[in-house]
């Protein structure tokens, strides 16, 4: 169905672009329509289920003379932002009077249609969800206030939306993702200086130029024609037994009893399925469809048996009546009841179709296994039964965690994910990190004391309707739900699976992994330049950009993120532990050891007298990152021998170079010593785009997979060589590798003799785009394998909501912030276990040689 949105009282020009350079009228935007407006904007060109391929722009001129755009520009900043515009274009042309004017943008890929003619085409390419979008009458880049600038100098019209901390009056509602086809439209034209009363969200995307082309209005659309008469149809008729209705355009009455009403939260509408339908019954078609109605949602209610008149149609897969005002009457003749349906899961999309918009009662065993869009979107991926291809396994899985990229395997492995995925709602469109408005609802599934973890099981204690919305199959509580209304409405409880402490891994020597996530004493507060992420009440949290730093804004957050990090280093009960993602302090000038040194002082302050670190050795590179690796150790478990060593290899030019240390055992001898050595490869993100290996290639291992390998066999060899330097042959490469087990990389270590600690527990450390997977790892040479007495992968990372993280503190009403090892970091920690003996089985006095 098309959501069309009116252009109120305006007509468009019926001539083309006016030549540059005639009379203008008053630039300035204005409520009593005197100026300038930006009437749509599209952000979403490209993405799935994109309208159009490109971004677009369409201003509006509601007056009777030109106006000129020479010398304006069209400018972006991101939704926290402070400095100038990060993006800006000229513009050049005129917008009639009365008339449009068309500017394209970039794109987010190849989905949509093309524009039609648009006056200007640019590279134009703001966020999707969230920023500032501004028409100004000066080609410099503006710097901004933050909060409401109606009004402000050389400013023609301004779109804050979603989280922008910059807007007129309130930040426009935003859209759910890229994957939302709906466009901002501006009614009637009208500019009150409030974003959040002159925007809605409209599925009716109509880029409109400046001669009227494109897919705006009819200049005179004349009368509206009689509408057509309505059949009676079934909903299984309406729904039909293929993937779209086969009635699409005609008006329809139908009844049905509705079995979920969504009056607030975007949907703005109900579904309503055949009388006596559902139990274990597999249909042909469905019984169940949805009612499109903001006119009519608010006269129902669940359990009603209701008659409906109005157009179906498609709604971006999802089939639907769009029913006007006046199109739906309550029934008082009694329906029989439907009945949810009890069913397996089905694991195609024709399976499914087949249910789209009935009540279910989910059959079988059900996991976790997303939570990341939880704080923004409300939404949780579930994971149906177990998988086929890896025992035990119930959550969704990378595929190149399980099996090298582009086998067959892997590819068993990424069909599977697709055939057990379903995405559990909240029965709204809502983005929590949107408005002031929406982070003051309390987030659904969610709250204090009781985390949604990824691999915990989902127990569905209440009834739920499938539906597809935003590329996914959904399944939607029977009303919105939030935290307030969740002890009532939500449908489903999920295993608490928290553990206090990694499990027993023997041994008397404990060595582990573990990234901090961009731990940084040197907090935004103290440089200049910075730019932060803000919490609801415009507070920076973390640094966003501008400076060299990357964690805390001030000590207050600061404070927040060690206390988590403290906990969980405390608890993991190592004596080794390796550190990625800590602050190179000789990158602002300080000691290069300064924040590992305060760190420690940290944990000392918890457990007095109990850890040290490894110092930085004197030969260190002349050009490293900002973030190191590093080595803290517990004092009267183990003592470093000899000094530090970095690897200084081209190979690590984009990455952070390995660093090496020999440890002994307290109270041993050269028979309890090991070498560790922690590693930060290069990331998978950014692609060069320069048509070499280094370029994501799409077989799943991401970008910069060359570079990865060249790490990794730059690595192989250092390890050799510290063999020699610590004078033992128990080597273990430990760190962030930014590879999964089975990607080339790791392929280059196991073929080396090393042999992968984690891989052995069945467990992961990272979880990615719904899939979980480790990129963290423990890797030991053959003689070290020989003294692992146990490994762990202890998750309290990964698998918590992105909600409970220091960096989300105060994003939402409900405050979900605890100083608990819960959410330290984005990556699970790695633990082993290591039997260090002054003398080995047959190594003994009197034994033989």
């Amino acid at each position: 169905m098309q959501r069309h949105h009116f252009r109120t009282g305006l007509a468009l020009a019926a001539t083309a672009s006016l030549a540059a350079g005639l009379g203008a009228a008053p630039a300035m935007a204005a409520p009593d329509g005197s100026g300038l407006v930006i009437n749509e904007a599209y952000l979403s060109g490209g993405s799935a289920n994109a309208v159009f391929t490109n971004k677009f722009i369409e201003l509006y001129n509601p007056t009777d003379a030109p106006v000129s755009l020479d010398g304006w520009s069209l400018q972006y900043r991101s939704a926290g932002g402070t400095a100038a515009a990060s993006a800006a274009v000229e513009l050049r042309g005129t917008v009639p009077a009365n008339g449009y004017f068309l500017v394209s943008g970039g794109s987010n890929g190849d989905n949509g249609s093309p524009l039609p003619p648009a006056d200007l085409a640019t590279s134009f390419n703001p966020g999707g969800t969230s920023g500032t979008l501004y028409l100004a009458d000066t080609g410099t880049r503006l710097t901004l206030p933050t909060g409401s600038v109606a009004g402000a100098a050389e400013v023609v019209d301004l779109l804050g939306y979603g989280s922008s901390n910059t807007y007129e009056g309130t930040a426009a509602l935003s859209p759910a993702g890229n994957a939302d086809p709906r466009s901002f439209n501006r009614t009637g034209a009208v500019d009150t200086d409030n974003n959040r009363a002159d925007f809605t969200l409209s599925g009716s995307v109509t880029p409109t130029a400046a001669g009227g082309t494109g897919a705006g209005p009819d200049p005179d659309p004349g009368p509206e024609p009689e509408p057509e008469p309505a059949v009676e149809r079934s909903i299984a008729e309406i729904q039909g037994d293929g993937g779209s209705t086969p009635l699409a355009g005609q008006r329809i009455t139908t009844r049905g009893v509705v079995t979920a009403a969504y009056p607030t939260g975007g949907y703005d509408g109900y579904y309503l399925q055949t009388p006596g339908t559902g139990g274990d019954e597999a249909p042909a078609a469905s019984h169940g469809v949805f009612v499109h109605s903001p006119a009519t949602v608010g006269d129902v209610r669940v359990g009603d048996h209701v008659e409906v008149t109005g157009t179906a149609g498609e709604y971006y897969g999802l089939t639907q009546l769009s029913v006007p005002a006046g199109g739906a009457s309550v029934l008082t003749e009694p329906a029989e009841a439907v009945k949810p349906l009890a069913v397996d899961w089905p694991v195609d999309d024709a399976g499914r179709e087949r249910f789209e918009g009935m009540l279910w009662d989910p059959q079988g065993s059900w996991t976790v296994a997303d939570n990341y869009a939880l704080n923004n979107y409300g939404e949780l991926g579930l994971a149906y039964g177990e998988s086929s291809l890896v025992e035990g396994q119930t959550a969704l899985l990378q595929p190149t965690d399980v099996a090298p990229a582009g086998s067959s395997r892997a590819a068993a492995v990424a069909a599977e994910n697709g055939e057990r995925r379903v995405v559990l709602d909240d029965g709204s469109s809502v983005d929590y990190l949107g408005s002031d408005a929406n982070k003051d609802v309390p987030l659904p599934y969610v709250a204090p004391g009781s985390p949604v973890r990824v691999g915990a099981s989902a127990d569905f204690i209440g009834n739920v309707v499938l539906d597809y919305r935003f590329g996914a199959w959904r399944f939607q509580p029977l009303a919105r739900l939030t935290g307030a209304n969740a002890a009532a409405d939500q449908p489903a409880a999920f295993e608490d699976t928290r553990t206090p402490a990694p499990s027993d891994v023997g041994g008397n020597v404990k060595l582990a992994s573990f990234n901090v996530l961009n731990y940084f004493p040197t907090t935004g507060e103290q440089l200049a330049g910075c730019t932060y992420y803000t919490d609801r009440d415009g507070e920076p949290v973390t640094v966003r950009g501008g400076c060299a730093a990357r964690g805390a804004a001030d000590a207050e957050n600061l404070e927040r993120q060690e206390a988590k990090i403290v906990a969980a280093i405390d608890g993991l009960g190592a004596d080794v532990v390796t550190l990625e993602e800590i602050e190179n302090s000789a990158a602002f000038g300080q000691d290069r050891d300064a924040a590992l040194a305060t760190l420690t002082a940290a944990l000392n302050e918890r457990s007095p007298g109990t850890w040290d670190y490894v110092r930085s050795p004197r030969a260190v590179p002349a050009d490293e990152d900002v973030i190191r690796t590093a080595f803290i150790y517990r004092s009267d478990a183990v003592r470093p021998i000899d000094e530090s060593v970095i690897l200084d290899d081209p190979a690590f030019s984009n990455a952070r170079q390995p660093l090496a240390q020999t440890f002994m055992r307290v109270g041993g001898n050269n028979a309890t010593k090991f070498v560790a050595i922690v590693n930060h490869f290069k990331s998978k993100g950014s692609p060069p785009r320069d048509g070499s290996g280094n370029d994501d290639l799409g077989d799943g291992q991401g970008a910069w997979n060359a570079a990865r390998v060249d790490q990794a066999e730059a690595l192989v060899a250092f390890a050799e060589e510290m063999k020699d330097y610590g004078n033992t042959d128990k080597v273990f490469l430990t760190g962030d590798f930014n590879s999964y087990s089975a990607e080339d990389p790791m392929r280059v270590l196991y073929a080396a003799g090393y042999v992968n600690q984690g891989a052995k527990t069945g467990k992961h450390s990272y979880l990615f785009g719904g899939l979980v997977g480790s990129l963290d790892h423990i890797l030991a040479s053959p003689a070290a394998d020989a003294v692992v007495t146990g490994r762990d992968v202890w998750n309290i990372n990964a698998v918590e909501p992105i909600a409970l993280e220091y960096s989300r503190f105060n994003y939402n009403v409900v405050d979900l912030y605890e100083a608990s090892p819960y959410r330290a970091s984005d990556h699970d920690p790695v633990i082993v276990g290591l039997q260090l003996d002054k003398h080995p089985p047959g190594k003994g006095r009197g034994a033989r040689p």
